[in-house]
């Protein structure tokens, strides 16, 4: 019988084989369709980060089908599965996201025939490293880039009071290969707040910070402040006050139109919000330590945490979840979060279809070679097949 993806369109989540990756598009439109109106409302820039669910149907629903025309992109993979939109002429402009490395240069030059690139820079061995590409292509044009700013997550980037920052704005401004676009932060550190009040606190220290970095620049010029994540985005409304003239706000987010249980623990976002769910079988049941089997474990859930207990939570047994795993099981147990527990035996049974809620979005749906999308009635309508790879 034939069991391709296609075969499934038409069917309930619940006939799906197993372990599957289930995407509701009512859940993805709505979440899509609130960041976008909020940045209309607010006048801003919009640069939606692919890396969620890295595929062309979320990519077009997080641009507005053209509405925004930029994007993000952490991975070449990315870039390469974002350039038929260039092509259906709903994008014109990419950001390869992490600072630039001399191993991507070619590959990044061939993309610039589909789109424009954009690249992320912190040190200035790499304006030197694309001082030297240059020599060896003389036909290569200059490079448009962000300066990336820390502002607390300390993964990438460069602290406003650090004084090779001001260095580093120099050598962009004085080399031949690259030129400033802006000054970029990401807030990771934004998905351990729990109220929209702190939220708030962390978007306004990011824009303080790209702000004060554009002060560094050898002239006053019209430069890009690019701040956001999913946490601040949610609570991007906050953003108020004059800019300075010479000054575009653009804001960027990843996760938001998936939302997970990471996003549910900051109290930004509820349950009903999460668009990303995985199908699992109950493979056994076990009695004696109250416990069942399912065929997902960390390949295709992730061992990702959060305030909630687990590494997935049982959409609707609230009290179960996937407690312990290993690389294709699952161990369903009680996460303390009812007051009252349950037998397992009176729970589950064994063929029974569960379907869990991920920590992280992002992670989870990287696994998965297909994404099944269902409507209200959780009946599958569509198959994406997202990118994978680097």
């Amino acid at each position: 019988m034939d069991q391709s993806p296609s075969f499934f369109i038409g069917r309930p989540a619940s006939a799906l084989p197993t372990p599957s990756l289930v995407l509701s598009k009512p859940v993805l439109e709505k979440n899509t369709q609130r960041l976008l109106q909020d940045v209309k409302d607010l006048g801003i820039t919009f640069r939606p980060h692919v890396k969620t669910l890295k595929s062309t149907e979320v990519t077009r629903m997080m641009l507005g089908n053209g509405t925004h025309r930029r994007i993000v992109a952490s991975t070449l993979a990315e870039i390469r599965g974002a350039a038929p939109l260039a092509e259906e002429g709903v994008l014109d402009e990419c950001l390869y996201g992490l600072p630039i490395y001399p191993g991507a240069l070619n590959q990044l030059t061939q993309l610039r025939a589909t789109l424009k690139i954009l690249l992320m820079v912190d040190n200035e061995a790499q304006i030197q490293h694309l001082e030297d590409f240059a020599k060896s292509n003389p036909s290569a044009q200059p490079w448009d880039v962000f300066i990336k700013i820390d502002v607390g997550s300390h993964r990438a980037g460069m602290e406003t009071s650090s004084p090779l920052l001001p260095k580093l704005v120099r050598r962009v401004e004085e080399s031949p290969a690259a030129r400033v676009y802006g000054f970029y932060c990401h807030a990771g550190h934004s998905y351990g707040c729990r109220t929209s009040e702190a939220a708030a606190a962390v978007l306004r220290t990011e824009l303080e910070g790209v702000l004060k970095a554009t002060e560094f620049l050898n002239e006053k010029r019209k430069v890009v402040v690019s701040v956001g994540s999913t946490p601040t985005a949610h609570v991007v409304r906050e953003l108020s006050g004059k800019m300075p003239d010479n000054v575009e706000v653009e804001l960027h987010a990843g996760n938001y139109p998936a939302n997970d249980l990471q996003q549910v623990a900051t109290g930004l976002v509820g349950e009903t919000q999460q668009a990303v769910r995985v199908v699992a079988e109950v493979c056994s049941v076990y009695p004696s330590r109250n416990e069942a089997l399912i065929n997902a474990g960390t390949i295709a859930l992730s061992k990702e945490t959060s305030d909630t207990p687990g590494y997935g939570r049982v959409t609707d047994r609230p009290g179960w979840s996937v407690m312990r795993m290993a690389q294709e099981h699952g161990i369903l147990g009680l996460n303390g979060t009812q007051k009252e527990g349950g037998a397992v035996a009176d729970t589950f049974q064994v063929g029974e279809k569960v379907f869990l809620f991920c920590q992280h979005a992002c992670i989870t749906a990287a696994a998965h070679f297909e994404y099944y999308v269902v409507d209200e009635e959780d009946i599958v309508r569509e198959v994406w097949v997202p990118w994978k790879g680097w």
